[in-house]
């Protein structure tokens, strides 16, 4: 059974200690960051109106075997809901899926599909895989705008993770953006979801971003040219620039 651990908003107080909260592993799991699937493209703000997959985009989590986009499961309905207007990859004849994987769960295997055919399947035998995991699948003759359905199928538990990608295959490239880091950031939310608008006051700056360096909610920094606002406190590492990690940086 899942356990979900409860993180204080973010109040000053909270600020102050949000280093010291123990994440459970239990409570993380993964989701396709590239191309960016449903939940990557709500938790960087490029669709609005998701609900808590913004918070929670790698926990999208249901009993194996569904075609749905979420799963089937209770939660993130918003997902099979294709009349937003979910941005579609440009891609070419085959591409390169990329997962960040916050828990790293034993796997069976990884299938991709379009519709109900079968793309690709991956068995890894029950094997634990890395913080990431990239697959290069052949988009089997498919032409246009599709939706290709990943599931992650975990070896010891009735459940999978899903993740829907749009693309536009014919569109050019091999998978539309960079890979992910290789060490996958936080991406648990807090309770309460922090502003995303500018305070009335200009926030602390952070200088220009920099790994090693500890930072607080609010604090504002400059990366390759653009400025972004820390939304939880963090110390940055190699791998989680500002860019790469939505949940931790909001570009302004």
């Amino acid at each position: 059974m899942r356990r979900r651990v409860v993180l204080p908003a973010l109040t000053a107080a909270a600020v102050t200690t949000s280093f010291f909260v123990a994440v459970a592993p239990a409570s993380a799991h993964g989701y396709i960051s590239s191309p960016p699937s449903r939940q990557a493209n709500c938790a960087s703000g490029a669709v609005s109106g998701c609900g808590d997959i913004v918070w929670e985009p790698q926990s999208v989590e249901a009993p194996k075997g569904s075609f749905l986009c979420n799963g089937g499961g209770s939660r993130f309905a918003v997902l099979n809901d294709d009349s937003k207007n979910w941005p579609a990859a440009s891609v070419g004849s085959t591409v390169t899926f990329h997962w960040v994987l916050t828990a790293r769960h034993a796997t069976s295997t990884w299938q991709y599909f379009i519709g109900t055919t079968k793309l690709a399947e991956f068995n890894d035998g029950g094997a634990q895989p890395g913080s990431t995991k990239s697959h290069t699948v052949s988009m089997g003759g498919f032409t246009g705008r599709r939706t290709v359905l990943a599931r992650w199928n975990i070896a010891d538990t009735q459940n999978a993770f899903y993740s829907c990608v749009d693309v536009n295959i014919g569109g050019g490239g091999g998978g539309g953006s960079t890979p992910p880091p290789t060490t996958a950031p936080p991406t648990t939310p807090p309770t309460t979801r922090p502003p995303t608008t500018p305070p009335t006051t200009q926030p602390p700056a952070g200088g220009t971003w920099a790994a090693g360096t500890a930072y607080a909610v609010g604090d504002v920094v400059t990366y390759s040219g653009a400025t972004y606002r820390c939304r939880q406190a963090h110390t940055a590492l190699a791998g989680w620039e500002p860019p790469n990690v939505p949940a931790l940086w909001e570009r302004l």
